[in-house]
């Protein structure tokens, strides 16, 4: 692991994202790599947000890994401070390396460095493997999600 890099994704970083978020089942229906222009205007918020870190791992100048990493104030717990992770995805070759569990550990140890309290995460209901995965680092599987479509 040692050659690996995590670090902001780039306006360059988009495409190998944007690819890593359809080569799934689900992603495979969800994103459009042929028009990157909602994915350019999403990383210009995302970057403008201080709460907000989107990053990539990077082994050996290819992108292997994406995820977004909010910082959420709030007011329940005492006023605890949580960070939720989303759309973590490890490139096909590298799953099984030890990259997920790298890229894992850095969002909670980022998330120690922004003082939260809570680390959070929700993950779709068919995607056993990584449910075993976030188990397997510590994660439980405490509550229900719901989603509406807007």
């Amino acid at each position: 692991m040692g050659d690996l890099e995590i670090r902001p994704a780039t306006t360059e970083d988009v495409p190998a994202i944007v690819a890593l978020l359809a080569d799934d089942p689900l992603g495979v229906r969800r994103e459009s790599p042929d028009d990157l222009t909602p994915y350019l205007t999403a990383l210009e918020r995302i970057s403008a947000d201080p709460n907000q870190r989107l990053v990539v791992a990077v082994r050996e100048g290819r992108v292997v890994g994406t995820l977004q990493l909010t910082i959420v104030p709030g007011l329940s717990r005492r006023g605890a401070t949580r960070s939720v992770i989303e759309g973590v995805r490890v490139h096909a070759d590298e799953r099984g390396s030890g990259l997920g569990t790298r890229f894992i550990e850095w969002a909670i140890e980022e998330s120690r460095r922004e003082n939260c309290q809570l680390v959070q995460l929700t993950s779709d209901s068919t995607r056993t493997d990584a449910h075993r995965f976030y188990e397997r680092l510590g994660f439980e599987a405490t509550h229900v999600g719901f989603k509406l479509s807007l």
